[in-house]
């Protein structure tokens, strides 16, 4: 179902190229290893892709429930380290996983930059559930996820999805689909008809991977701007959006009042059937 090619320079102790990987990911290519500890690193372009259009997500009635009662505090970017070494380690559910410590330190660095994102769940001060990925352009590639309570990772991508559409992203990559995706409305289409929806999402991107040699040497001297990276903001995505969004909803005389008080889930399912 897909084609593997390894990953030249990506030898254990060499970091991976992020130049060569913002282009790969602009031509719906990603990388994969086979296990956490293996030190080899693969291209990986699937025949099939596994997307989730921002306007069909599916919501259970006790998705919504969880959503609607907060039952998690949700946070973006603020454990995004932990979240990704969260989702590489193995669990009962996994006994491997496909990230290993090259592409670890990629997409440390570039959340370092800007251009990675992560959602969290918290529960009690515990991060119990989130998901990760790539922000470029007008698309987001969903990497992994992890839940350590029940809908953890389902209110996180109900946050995600909330977010993109309101920050105007247009494609929303799953990468491969599975059972439990595809109960979220994730749909598979063929990798041509993926690349169109990619190309797309990329109109307004000049240049993607300028900078990103450059985040190599800033991340191990400890600077981290990320000022030269083409890709991140572009006209009409904006992944913060939804933060403004909330601010302004929260502390609105309409939801400050008396028993019309609203409350930040409540928001993320009006924003999502508002946007339809």
């Amino acid at each position: 179902m897909a084609s593997n090619f390894r990953m030249a320079g990506a030898e254990r102790g060499l970091p991976i190229n992020l130049d060569l990987l913002l282009r790969a990911y602009a031509q719906g290519i990603f990388p994969m290893a086979d296990a956490r500890d293996d030190p080899d690193t693969f291209w990986i372009e699937p025949k099939r892709r596994a997307i989730l259009p921002l306007d069909r997500l599916h919501i259970s009635a006790s998705l919504a429930k969880s959503v609607r009662q907060n039952r998690f505090a949700v946070a973006a970017d603020t454990a995004f380290a932990e979240v990704i070494s969260t989702c590489a380690a193995q669990a009962d559910d996994r006994r491997e996983t496909w990230i290993n410590a090259d592409i670890e330190e990629a997409f440390n660095t570039l959340h370092s930059v800007g251009m990675a994102h992560s959602i969290e769940c918290w529960s009690e001060g515990e991060l119990v559930g989130g998901l990760y990925g790539l922000a470029l352009g007008r698309a987001f590639f969903g990497e992994s996820m992890f839940s350590r309570r029940t809908d953890a990772s389902k209110v996180a991508l109900v946050w995600l999805v909330a977010r993109l559409r309101l920050g105007g992203f247009t494609l929303l990559d799953c990468q491969f689909m599975t059972d439990h995706l595809a109960s979220l409305g994730v749909v598979e289409i063929a990798q041509r008809e993926y690349l169109e929806l990619l190309n797309t999402a990329l109109t307004d991107v000049d240049q993607v991977s300028i900078g990103a040699s450059s985040a190599n040497s800033s991340a191990s001297s400890g600077s981290g701007s990320g000022s030269g990276f083409a890709g991140a903001p572009v006209d009409g995505a904006d992944w913060g959006a939804v933060d403004g969004f909330l601010g302004s909803a929260l502390l609105s005389p309409s939801s400050a009042d008396g028993g019309a008080k609203s409350s930040p889930g409540k928001l993320i399912l009006q924003a999502l059937t508002q946007t339809s």
